[in-house]
């Protein structure tokens, strides 16, 4: 134990203290997080289930949507079943490499989301602009390929992150104020210097963020002049409701992200810890819960597929490419 021996390179536990401050609420705070946390799983292994039993939901889109849903059930089952057992059972202590693996998982199924919402991006905008070869292009075996891409980004990316962070050297403490072992978090806990740590990270941020933002929003600005140049009203009406769901999917996904990105290097001592902590358990669990609800309210196709599962087979579902 590091605390216990300033000599020790390395621990061999940490003790993740969850939300400094807030010790005394933990127990109510966990009950909106435990019930996101329900909701999400149980909605994301229900959208998985009914795109692969629903012939007229396997179409590039769901695909996509299937993979986003495997990506942010994994994640948040990653750090809160370990959060609810910080607040309920005082259950505090990780061992130094778990905390390590939680790190390199939180982080490449993060940089994962994102890369399925920037195919999802491209997936709309070869639905609108080139409808006649949508088949064509996204093929079975090129969306295959693209989620895989997609993985290895992730992995390769974040790899060095574990590498990184078990080179330093931790000789003044082992408690990290926080519910789950975030890379910064646990780079801070050390008494080494890991200004390389930081940059890595920048680079990470930018080369899956950054890049990520910049091929959605050229998927977008040609949709937009795709679609102001449609003549009919109810046309333009359709092609933009196609594409309402993943706006949200979006805005959801990546504003807290960029809050917990900037409050981390920029925010110093102006905004209180236990907000970085909290927004940062929001940031895992929001968009787990909520993709799930937005597609299912704002997509025809998921909503006849639902009331079919749960009336039986008097509802057949359209085979048609809309949303």
């Amino acid at each position: 134990m590091c605390g216990e021996n300033s000599s020790s390179l390395a621990p061999g536990f940490f003790v993740l203290n969850g939300i400094p401050g807030l010790e005394a609420a933990h127990t109510w705070i966990t009950l909106p997080f435990c019930f996101m946390y329900i909701t999400a799983v149980l909605g994301n292994c229900g959208l998985i289930y009914l795109i692969s039993h629903e012939e007229a939901l396997h179409r590039p889109m769901y695909y996509f949507l299937a993979l986003l849903s495997f990506t942010d059930v994994t994640l948040c089952t990653t750090t809160v079943p370990n959060m609810l057992c910080i607040f309920w059972f005082n259950l505090k202590e990780i061992h130094f490499n778990a905390c390590l693996a939680q790190m390199f998982f939180v982080h490449m199924l993060t940089g994962m989301e994102s890369g399925v919402l920037m195919l999802m991006a491209l997936d709309r905008y070869v639905a609108i602009c080139h409808p006649l070869r949508y088949s064509t292009i996204l093929t079975n075996p090129v969306i295959t390929k693209a989620g895989l891409a997609t993985f290895l980004r992730g992995v390769l990316l974040i790899l060095p992150f574990t590498f990184l962070t078990k080179r330093l050297p931790y000789c003044r403490s082992n408690f990290i104020p926080h519910t789950y072992c975030d890379h910064m978090s646990v780079a801070k806990v050390s008494c080494g210097n890991f200004k390389v740590n930081a940059i890595y990270g920048l680079m990470v941020a930018l080369l899956i963020g950054v890049f990520d933002i910049c091929c959605i929003s050229v998927s977008y600005t040609m949709i937009l002049r795709a679609v102001v140049s449609l003549s009919s009203a109810d046309a333009r009406h359709k092609a933009f409701s196609t594409c309402t769901s993943h706006i949200c999917a979006i805005v959801i996904t990546y504003v807290p992200a960029f809050f917990t990105f900037f409050a981390h290097r920029f925010g110093g001592h102006n905004i209180p810890h236990h907000i970085h902590v909290i927004v940062a358990n929001i940031y895992l669990l929001l968009p787990p819960t909520m993709n799930p609800i937005v597609y299912g309210v704002k997509t025809k196709q998921i909503r006849e597929g639902v009331i079919k599962f749960l009336v039986g087979d008097r509802l057949s579902l359209p085979k048609t490419n809309k949303s």
